[in-house]
């Protein structure tokens, strides 16, 4: 089941992208704003909307741990906004100041790709706002932007139809022609990756004026470039797909369509699941929270919807169906839920705030359970499957998995501040000496993730899903931006 749990009406023009962190939601729109909400509650954030683009705002996008988001505008400039306090850290030109229409960082936030509609793109480096290299495609602007989880390549999508990948130098490494007829308007990587001796692969999701959604692989040839392969084309909208985005496990793919309709597939199989039927005018964005238990589409009927994916459907199980989808929540302006407990962080719930948020989640069969064990917000962030089946004697499956989920999106809320939110360790929470890529599409610390793999049964830290291999890549890029910024604190 997919249910609409709130409609945010807050902008005054088309709303172009929706972006998640682990706690927050942003959207950006062509009234030259963007919104910050809670994830949580939906909520307006009081610094909210952030103001200082001078015309529509194209796309937005968030460093890992949530703590800075980048925007990009007609009038030619990057924003650099703190989540923290809603100020302007930085701002910068894209070469030329042409209107610049899509913007993409790095998994580990060393790097930002801008791309503009005179078809040059900029590679810059996110920590000191420095331009490290330009690319032009000819004769076409790029509209599209997606950087691989290895992070060592990324795709560019241009108004002529094509899509190229190009390495950290501007080196194109292949070129996709007319990989959609009358233009591409977005792609996006999957973030999990599979490692086989030199090869690395990694799916790709785009979509087009032709009305299509594709997904290919692509596998990177070091040192010998790229090669693209096309797997499955989608043909369940019948006018150009504006926007398309993977979850964050990679077993579902969104996309959005001028015909209004938003599908939800499959990302394997690409079998269809749902078709949403709730936006009045062109759905122009769509995204998964990161526990891909949340879903936002934007679109030019001013609205943003937040949807709740049921765990069928997070689980590919549920088959196509056609809906206006279940409504829990029809118009939610940034109202305070009943029981006000999500203003709290969540280890200083008491045992009645866990009380209530097990019925918000649906899960008031545990509700007996956590009262007889005296769970309180500590508690609950401590637990784990293990000790659900073996301590609180949970015998559901699928029960314990729903409540590891909801448990992993509340564990977001905590603060990072022991430094740069891209520099911690998801682990550890601590800045990384020897990151590494795990084959989720995560960095973490060389001993720490190896520790976990060791001990927990090739799962998944951020996921909780199986890792397709124990392969561990060195993060270079990030390793010398740790280096950078501890250099400079010394």
């Amino acid at each position: 089941m997919v249910s609409l749990i709130c409609t945010l009406q807050h902008h005054t023009a088309d709303v172009n992208w929706c972006a998640f962190s682990r706690n927050l939601l942003a959207t950006c729109s062509s009234d030259k704003t963007i919104r910050i909400f809670s994830s949580l509650d939906f909520s307006e954030l009081p610094f909210s909307p952030l103001t200082g683009h001078g015309y529509a705002v194209h796309c937005c996008c968030f460093t890992p741990c949530g703590q800075f988001l980048a925007s990009c505008s007609t009038d030619g400039t990057m924003i650099v906004w703190s989540m923290g306090t809603g100020e302007m850290v930085d701002a910068f030109d894209h070469p030329g100041r042409s209107p610049v229409r899509i913007c993409a960082l790095s998994a580990d936030s060393s790097y930002l790709v801008s791309g503009a509609s005179d078809g040059t793109f900029a590679l810059w480096d996110f920590s000191s706002r420095t331009l490290r290299r330009t690319g032009i495609v000819d004769e076409a602007s790029l509209v599209a932007c997606s950087v691989s989880p290895c992070g060592q390549i990324f795709v560019t999508g241009s108004t002529n139809g094509d899509l190229r990948i190009w390495n950290l130098e501007a080196k194109q490494l292949h070129a996709e022609r007319n990989a959609h007829d009358l233009g591409v308007t977005c792609c996006h990587f999957s973030s999990q990756i599979h490692i086989e001796g030199e090869v690395v692969t990694v799916r790709l999701a785009s979509c087009g004026q032709d009305s299509l959604l594709k997904i290919w692989t692509v596998s990177q040839l070091t040192p010998a470039g790229c090669t693209m392969q096309l797997v499955h084309t989608l043909t369940a909208q019948s006018a150009p797909v504006l926007s398309c985005s993977f979850s964050s496990d990679g077993r579902l793919l969104v996309s959005s369509s001028v015909d209004k309709t938003v599908t939800v597939y499959n990302a394997s199989q690409g079998d269809l699941l749902h078709t949403l039927n709730q936006h009045e005018r062109y759905v122009a964005a769509c995204a998964f929270s990161p526990g891909a238990s949340l879903m936002a589409t934007g679109s030019m009927d001013r609205t943003v919807n937040v949807w709740r994916l049921g765990d069928r459907v997070i689980e590919g199980g549920e088959g196509g169906e056609s809906l206006a989808a279940e409504t829990t929540n029809a118009s939610w302006k940034g109202k305070d839920r009943p029981g006000g407990h999500t203003r709290l962080l969540v280890r200083d719930w008491s045992e009645e705030d866990v009380q209530a948020w097990l019925r918000e989640e649906g899960l008031e069969a545990l509700a007996g359970t956590f009262r007889n064990n005296d769970i309180d917000g500590a508690e609950l962030l401590a637990l784990s499957k293990e000790s659900l089946a073996a301590e609180l004697k949970i015998d559901s499956v699928g029960l314990r998995n729903k409540l590891i989920r909801r448990i992993e999106e509340l564990k977001a809320t905590l603060v990072c501040t022991d430094g740069p939110d891209e520099y911690l360790c998801p682990i550890t929470r601590e800045v990384m000496k020897d990151p590494v890529i795990a084959a989720d599409g995560y960095s973490y610390e060389r001993e720490a993730i190896q520790c976990w793999i060791d001990s927990k049964n090739r799962s998944s830290p951020m996921t909780n899903l199986p890792l397709q291999t124990t392969m561990l890549t060195p993060n270079r890029t990030l390793k010398m931006a740790i280096d950078r910024w501890r250099s400079s604190r010394s």
